[in-house]
């Protein structure tokens, strides 16, 4: 057995040095873009602070690393909960896991290519055979002929075509597997910003039924002094108007409240009846205030459609090789080793031995144009991927400029909409005093009455913003999967000839 290794392991160095050189562009890295940064201002060490709920300042931490499970930051039970079941049973998750196991197996395919193909034939013919073939007389010959042969064919990668093409398949798996991690990522974001507004919308339903509660109760005021005759019949109208008006806007927020229950069963792999009943609103979330923010140069390796733009650009380099090896010539080596006999018992015999050798080069001469033309597209397949890559890098410092943007104005809003709150608070109850008084006309307690409501509903909207736009920079940043621990990837690379010969993967 050592013997029979070290004769192959003799045929594999021997191709090597056969394939000593792979001809087209040896891919290289893009390096992180130079001067590439965050915005035009400089970044504040914390956002401002606003009263009430989700009004905490939130804290920049440059350079600080990103958890791999980030999402546990905002202390929801039910959300870890939801987020460990997608990450289970989400179909499109699946997809992508049977995705990158297809793209190794065939980079383990591809691989195979680079060896010798092995062969055995075996055949049983009984045959008739007329003497008249050479012009004898007499009677037809009938014979057994048995044959036993073992086919070697070999095409020495001698411009590395073949590697090339090894290379592609590489690439295209390292591809998936970030392709992958952006499921991951998106799965998980997505997870955690419908439950965001899910609790939005709650907040929004509660405060729509306090406001209706108190319209109703401003409608029997209006109608007490419409009775009294202190009020106008059209005053009474106006209010029974406004709680129409709020009452029907409840149907449509409980409607979007079920649509967004069943957009987190479908991210969970759930039907809509197997709803559990987890419920979420934003008092029962807490908002990270420890931001991690990665150094511009960290985050074209932390994005995952970054990292899979770069790996399409390498599969685009990999290809100029494999057109450039197609023009060159081509080696073929076979050979035939086997047994030809009368009889079974005569196959095993030196003189029923019958073996073959040949070897064949071919030089494509004319191909109608066909081959530099797949190396012009392979080419221009190329500088399309490197476009692709460089606009992939934009968009990705464009989202977290956007992000870090949105949660400095964030907190900024929301203090706005508290005050708002307040002050129509404030005005709604000295209208309402004032009205009863007779000093003012119910159009001004009207108006009034509608700058609360909205204020409220605002409220809940800007509350809800801060959350929603904490878990975009977490997306933005790439979401730490180089620190996750639940998903276990192979970063080998693809397994060399000594690897397949001697079967040390």
């Amino acid at each position: 057995m050592v013997r029979s290794n070290r004769r192959y392991g003799g045929i594999v160095v021997a191709g090597l040095v056969l394939a000593g050189c792979a001809v087209g562009p040896d891919f290289e890295v893009p390096p992180a873009p130079a001067g590439a940064g965050y915005g035009a201002d400089t970044l504040s060490a914390s956002t401002a602070s606003a009263p009430g709920a989700a009004g905490a300042a939130q804290k920049f931490a440059t350079g600080k690393d990103i958890p791999g499970d980030w999402w546990t930051l905002f202390r929801s039970r039910h959300l870890n909960g939801l987020i460990e079941q997608a990450l289970k049973a989400n179909p499109g998750l699946q997809a992508a896991q049977a995705a990158l196991r297809q793209a190794k197996e065939t980079v383990q395919a591809q691989a195979g290519t680079l060896l010798p193909t092995v062969d055995a034939n075996g055949s049983v013919t009984r045959q008739q055979f007329s003497l008249a073939n050479f012009g004898q007389h007499g009677p037809p010959l009938i014979f057994n002929l048995f044959q036993t042969t073992v086919n070697v064919a070999y095409s020495p990668d001698v411009f590395g075509g073949k590697r090339r093409q090894l290379e592609s398949a590489q690439a295209q798996a390292d591809y998936q597997r970030f392709q992958l991690e952006a499921s991951y990522l998106t799965l998980t974001s997505n997870v955690v910003a419908a439950a965001i507004q899910e609790a939005s919308l709650r907040g929004q339903i509660e405060a729509t039924e306090d406001i209706i509660k108190a319209e109703i109760q401003q409608l029997r005021v209006v109608r007490t002094q419409f009775d009294a005759g202190s009020a106008l019949r059209t005053d009474v109208l106006a209010q029974e108007s406004q709680l129409a008006q709020t009452e029907a806007t409840l149907p449509a927020l409980q409607k979007q409240l079920s649509q967004q229950r069943h957009v987190l069963m479908a991210l969970t792999g759930r039907f809509p009846n197997q709803d559990r009943g987890e419920k979420f609103m934003l008092a029962t979330l807490r908002l990270p205030t420890d931001l991690p923010v990665s150094l511009p140069s960290r985050l074209v390796e932390q994005r995952p459609d970054v990292r899979a733009a770069q790996e399409q650009l390498h599969q685009a380099s990999a290809q100029i090789g494999v057109a450039v090896a197609n023009l060159l010539p081509q080696i073929n080596l076979t050979a035939d080793y086997g047994t030809t006999a009368l009889s079974a018992a005569q196959m095993f015999t030196p003189n029923a031995i019958v073996w073959s050798g040949a070897a064949g080069v071919a030089q494509p001469l004319f191909h109608g144009g066909t081959l530099i033309h797949q190396e012009r597209a392979a080419v221009a397949g190329y500088e399309m991927a490197e476009a692709q890559f460089r606009n992939t890098v934009v968009l990705a410092f464009q989202n977290v400029a956007d992000a870090l943007r949105a949660l400095q104005d964030d907190v900024r809003i929301l203090a706005a909409q508290e005050r708002a709150v307040r002050v129509a608070v404030e005005s709604f109850d000295l209208s309402r005093i004032q009205y009863q008084e007779g000093t003012i006309t119910y159009l001004t307690l009207l108006n009034a009455q509608r700058s609360y409501e909205q204020a409220r509903l605002s409220l809940v909207q800007a509350q809800a913003a801060r959350f929603a736009d904490t878990v975009a920079l977490f997306q933005a940043l790439g979401g730490g999967w180089w620190n996750r621990s639940d998903v276990i990837v192979d970063d080998r690379p693809a397994p060399s000839l000594i690897d397949i010969v001697t079967g040390a993967r």
